[in-house]
């Protein structure tokens, strides 16, 4: 008796906690309303058989409980109740399955009028490319694949001239507009998921696969890899923002083409000097940084990172935080870079500076530093060298002082909470895995053992 009442506790609580729970599907924001149709129709079915099957388990354990004077009786076989179990099974199969054929056959029939849109994925972060006025993407190859061009675009393809790169997390699409998105990994299985949108596919490394929607809500809509791919896999968001044509369009024009990109002059490092006198103030002369005036070392740095950072400043990704004096400091500073070619003078200059490693003045215990450091290595390196294809800078041999100023600034949401340093915001997930500063300083003391 008591295993029947069990029993029904267990279909009372259970269905109550469906109905009653919190915790089910997020709003919808797509047209795929079928799918969570054939959500529903999967949970009745499964809901009923669960209630069914239960309650018929129960009434078992009352009505052939063992009594004096009861013998069992042994029934190998019934083909009656063999006939309708078998019947019932298949409805419900069917009753699960068929819908679901139907929606995956939409799936995959993608309408003639959905613009195309390639997300590409890679650890620990996604990047988009966005077809030009010619409403063609142009082809890639891993072979094109280099620092210079990340998205591995054919410099002979003319249509890919005009293609949007979006080197970036955060992606931007029209309401009401069907939308074929083509999903590309540089390295590892990935997932594109968007929730609300109710679709979802696997990135494989060697091939493209696709999902299509059309937005129906405007809104911010968070982009989740639901296909593990590494240490910082729970750290891989990303953003779509649903929004009116015209302003979908503004945002598009704010990018540069493949043609655009690709004519831009190198640095001019004579220029940069002249340029640099104003940061040669509180970096030093040779970029050695200041500790006086709390201005981290320049001078090894790669140029990449130099140039995302003063892009941050002079954008308010950083250097906005009330609590963050340096960098409300150094965000003025960056305002006199005016142009992207400004940018690209004053950094090619600090590349012709020496590279002198800073002063060791962090101490902690090395040993425990290494242990943490494992988690670090699969973005900046063994060395601490720094990945450009991670976006995970240098920090071996840069000023130990500042990594702890900026280990402290993550794990306290001072830096990396701006919705627009997606990288920062991954470093702060990260950093929350320092439970205490004389981690952080132990951590920082083995950076200081790195190979310079």
């Amino acid at each position: 008796m008591v295993i029947a009442i069990v029993l029904f506790v267990l279909i009372v609580g259970s269905v109550l906690f469906h109905f009653l729970s919190p915790w089910y599907l997020t709003p919808l924001a797509s047209n795929w309303s079928n799918i969570d149709d054939t959500i529903g129709l999967t949970f009745w079915v499964t809901g009923f058989v669960f209630v069914v099957v239960n309650l018929f388990l129960a009434w078992c354990v009352i009505r052939y409980r063992k009594c004096d004077g009861h013998k069992a009786d042994y029934e190998p076989e019934n083909k009656k109740l063999e006939s309708w179990l078998t019947g019932l099974t298949a409805l419900g199969v069917i009753a699960m399955l068929a819908p679901g054929l139907l929606v995956w056959g939409e799936f995959v029939t993608v309408p003639e009028d959905a613009s195309e849109v390639e997300a590409v994925g890679q650890q620990w972060h996604w990047s988009f490319r966005v077809p030009g006025v010619d409403n063609k993407l142009g082809t890639t190859d891993v072979r094109f694949i280099n620092a210079d061009n990340p998205f591995g675009m054919n410099p002979d393809d003319p249509d890919g001239q005009d293609d949007v790169l979006i080197a970036g997390n955060e992606l931007h699409l029209p309401i009401g507009k069907p939308v074929k998105l083509l999903l590309r990994s540089k390295d590892v299985l990935h997932n594109f998921t968007v929730a609300q949108f109710r679709v979802k596919m696997d990135l494989v490394p060697g091939m493209v696969s696709y999902l299509w929607f059309t937005p129906t809500e405007v809104g911010e809509f968070d982009i989740l890899c639901e296909e593990y791919c590494g240490v910082a896999h729970f750290a891989m968001r990303g953003r779509v923002i649903v929004e009116e044509e015209a302003d979908y369009q503004a945002w598009l024009n704010s990018y540069s083409t493949y043609a655009e990109m690709s004519s831009q002059p190198a640095g001019n490092a004579a220029a940069g000097e002249t340029a640099y006198a104003v940061c040669s103030v509180c970096h030093g002369t040779q970029g050695e940084g200041n500790v006086a005036l709390n201005s981290p070392k320049l001078n090894g740095q790669e140029a990449w990172y130099m140039k995302r950072q003063l892009e941050y400043f002079k954008s308010g990704a950083r250097g906005s935080h009330e609590d963050d004096v340096y960098g409300k400091q150094m965000a003025p500073m960056a305002t006199t870079l005016v142009t992207d070619t400004a940018i690209n003078d004053v950094i090619a200059y600090i590349e012709t500076l020496p590279d002198i490693p800073a002063p060791a003045t962090v101490t902690g215990d090395v040993l425990h530093g290494q242990e943490v450091f494992a988690n670090c290595v699969a973005c900046h390196g063994a060395d601490g060298q720094g990945l450009q294809a991670l976006n995970a800078p240098r920090v071996a041999g840069m000023t130990d002082w500042y990594l702890v100023r900026q280990l402290q600034n993550f794990k306290q949401g001072i830096r990396g909470a701006h919705r627009k340093d997606m990288y920062g915001h991954q470093m702060t997930m990260m950093a929350a895995t320092l439970p205490d500063e004389q981690t952080i300083n132990d951590l920082v003391a083995y950076i200081n053992t790195l190979p310079q």
